[in-house]
């Protein structure tokens, strides 16, 4: 049985954080037109005070997920990652439980995200929907757009 942990980064990062957090912006970009397109970089993220987590096979980081919070009312779910040859392994589930978890611990109400409508994303849909999440309409800053699905859950 593989052993996994989840760590938060801290201001020194994670080791292979920012290189995993690349892939997974090139990789949205590369799915999505520019206009549609709402992942943030390794820097954004952080100008964001969004919390980061990594998820380590071992000593390998193989998932990433962030917290960005919303105000008092809630977090917004950013840049869940993980690897393609880790997929379908419960992974990303492991990942999404531990987040949601400290998202209740910040006592915040919900949790919200955005991710894309397109087939590519219907892996990711499907885990959000298993975790409680339902869709919404846009919320922040987002406008409607067809190539998104917004979705929320209360903690």
């Amino acid at each position: 049985m593989t052993t996994i942990s989840i760590r938060e980064a801290g201001p020194d990062g994670l080791p292979g954080l920012d290189d995993l957090l690349t892939r997974h912006w090139q990789l949205m970009r590369s799915q999505s037109p520019e206009d549609s397109c709402h992942v943030l970089s390794a820097e954004a993220l952080r100008a964001s005070g969004a919390r980061v987590f990594g998820l380590f096979e071992q000593d390998r980081l193989v998932a990433t997920g962030a917290l960005k919070p919303l105000g008092p009312e809630g977090v917004e779910l950013k840049s869940m990652h993980v690897d393609r040859d880790r997929r379908g392994q419960g992974l990303g589930r492991a990942l999404l439980d531990h987040m949601l978890a400290q998202a209740r611990d910040m006592t915040v109400a919900s949790a919200w995200l955005e991710t894309g409508s397109a087939e590519p994303f219907a892996a990711a849909r499907a885990l959000y929907q298993q975790a409680g999440f339902v869709p919404c309409p846009p919320f922040g800053d987002y406008v409607e757009d067809p190539l998104s699905v917004f979705m929320t859950r209360a903690l």
